[in-house]
């Protein structure tokens, strides 16, 4: 992966070995391993800043400056925690694989992060949104079958617009998705989004496809494979559309499903694997969510509230 910052050769050479150890080994998704990408190009040329050309001239000093500068140049606690991520991911691959005798990022200690609750929609405005694409169209019947479709699974929206169509078992009800690590698991549809997704399949997504031969199952108007960015105005149209003022994204039905699931009575454990989440802890983030909404209504509707 090319990155626009330069640094020494012998340095650059560390860079791609660790880069394509994070996509074979570790299998990142494209998306984080750019950003290690970028992180690890911008650490190299610090370090060649401060003279550091071999891994074992780097001291535990060297990073604590890096992350300051990070901070410096307005880099938010989260972004600087994922630089420090991917430091020690390198560090811990030079050591590993024997470039090195010591990890001098084994003592650097991770930026404390605000915990940001996730923003979601009501019940009321996703069913707005859902209904926003209402018209006869093929696009209207598109973009119907791919916001009930994100609602109905928790998608990421990566996992959205790479779905093919043999993916889709509307007689069984599931949809297969391919997460991070190219992990894959099943996913219920629900009877709404197998309705909507039928529909488009009988006729519109016909209409989309030019060539024939497409197997993605969502194309656009002129037969290609959705794009994030193309989704991403889709569902900002929606929801204007809608009527809805929240700054929603198509990460926002990802959160509002996991949240309505939990406030519904669904256990922790099925969202977890309907979410693709590797770990518990990062499922756990809905119960918040929902604590804080009994919160708000509580204090809103209770005669002492």
């Amino acid at each position: 992966m090319e990155t626009t910052l330069t640094v020494r050769t012998d340095m650059n050479e560390y860079l791609d070995m660790f880069l394509t150890f994070l996509a074979v080994e570790k299998g990142l998704s494209a998306n984080t391993l750019e950003a290690y990408s970028r992180d690890a190009g911008r650490y190299l040329s610090f370090l060649e800043r401060e003279g550091c050309v071999e891994p074992k001239e780097i001291r535990p000093l060297h990073i604590a400056t890096f992350l300051a500068s990070l901070k410096d140049a307005g880099l938010g606690s989260r972004s600087r925690a994922r630089a420090l991520s991917c430091v020690r991911m390198f560090h811990r691959f030079l050591e590993r694989d024997g470039y090195t005798t010591v990890n001098p990022a084994s003592r650097i200690d991770v930026p404390k992060t605000a915990e940001k609750l996730p923003v979601i929609m009501s019940f009321r405005e996703v069913e707005a949104l859902l209904a926003a694409p209402g018209g006869e169209s093929a696009i209207d019947a598109r973009d119907k079958a791919m916001l009930e479709l994100l609602y109905a699974t928790g998608l990421r929206v990566s996992e959205l617009i790479h779905l093919k169509t043999r993916e889709v078992n509307l007689t069984a009800g599931f949809v297969l998705a391919f997460g991070k690590g190219g992990k894959e698991r099943l996913v219920p549809l629900g009877e709404q989004a197998m309705v909507s997704l039928g529909r488009y399949l009988v006729g519109a997504r016909r209409e989309l496809d030019k060539s024939g031969v497409n197997d993605y199952l969502f194309l656009s108007r002129i037969g290609r494979p959705m794009t994030r960015q193309a989704f991403w105005d889709i569902i900002k149209k929606r929801a204007c559309q809608a009527g809805i003022g929240k700054n929603i994204s198509p990460h926002t039905l990802r959160h509002s499903f996991a949240t309505h699931l939990l406030e519904n009575g669904a256990d922790l454990r099925s969202v977890q694997l309907m979410l693709g989440h590797a770990d518990l802890s990062s499922t756990q983030i809905y119960t918040h969510i929902t604590r804080e909404r009994l919160k708000r209504i509580h204090e809103e509707y209770h005669p002492r509230g």
